[in-house]
């Protein structure tokens, strides 16, 4: 398979989960390298994920690493290969190669935690909410840019609903129902959304009010994506210029318990759902 100038998101991960087994085993790339067969150079471009490997010989790498961890190296076999041709492929002359790699992690996800504070979570905003919380992107985007963008999140949303949807957990500040991005009759319909999303068996929705308790973080949009296995976990922030990914195990640990406080301050689902008509009366 010919090497990759340009690797997914995924594809990086594998190349760095090969990485920290051979650090683990306490072998350097060099002698990683000859034990395998393979020049320098090519064993630091599959630890980068730019030369594609087949699951055989993710198995060998773990064989030869002395990794115990059956289940984590199947996690690893499965994730080999070239590029993943989905629908965001479409996208790719468009957006930014962020928001390409982000449509594959969720397509692969087995679960997603997201914590919000003056936002309303991608994954369920109406095409009118979303369409004018694009318009407010700095800088300003041409028409048909900003609809390229909406039809990107829209289509993300597909992972929480047919045969198989993935289970789904926001955690929204209060300030976020009260954003009234594209007007009042467009914030309504956005609360009436997730009080409907919230009723669906994969997803839940807690509310922290204004009154609660403090929260930790800086109110940054925090995505929780679960892998396969928790060592194949992601964090996605949302910053200016697109989005940050974050898989170092530390990181993971720090944010799974950020997202625990929060929860633990947060209303339970049938009280948010309760909280977020009110609000919706209210406009």
């Amino acid at each position: 398979m010919p090497p990759s100038t340009t690797p997914s998101l995924r594809q990086q991960r594998l190349g760095t989960e090969l990485r920290k087994l051979r650090e683990r085993a306490g072998l350097t790339s060099t002698a990683a390298a000859a034990l395998h067969g393979v020049n320098q150079a090519r064993m630091s471009s599959i630890e980068a994920g730019r030369y594609p490997v087949s699951a055989d010989r993710v198995r060998t790498f773990a064989r030869n690493y002395s990794c115990p961890d059956e289940a984590l190296i199947d996690a690893l076999a499965s994730m080999t290969g070239g590029r993943t041709r989905g629908w965001w492929d479409e996208y790719r002359e468009h957006l930014p190669a962020s928001f390409l790699d982000l449509a594959e992690l969720e397509h692969h996800a087995v679960g997603l935690h997201v914590a919000v504070v003056t936002h309303i979570p991608g994954l369920l905003q109406t095409v009118d909410h979303a369409r004018a919380v694009i318009q407010e992107v700095v800088p300003p985007m041409r028409a048909f840019e900003v609809e390229h963008r909406l039809s990107h999140r829209m289509k993300r949303q597909g992972i929480l609903y047919g045969n198989s949807p993935v289970p789904y957990s926001a955690i929204i500040h209060e300030a976020a129902l009260r954003m009234e991005f594209g007007g009042a009759s467009t914030a309504r319909t956005q609360l009436r959304h997730l009080m409907e999303s919230s009723e669906l068996d994969n997803i839940t929705i807690r509310v922290i009010p204004f009154i609660g308790r403090a929260i930790p973080g800086t109110g940054q949009s925090t995505d929780y994506v679960f892998g396969p296995m928790p060592q194949l976990d992601t964090v996605q922030l949302d910053v200016a210029h697109g989005c940050q990914f974050i898989d170092a195990e530390a990181e993971l640990a720090k944010y799974r318990a950020v997202m625990d406080r929060m929860e633990a301050v947060a209303l339970k689902p049938a009280e948010s759902q309760d909280f977020i008509h009110n609000i919706a009366r209210s406009i």
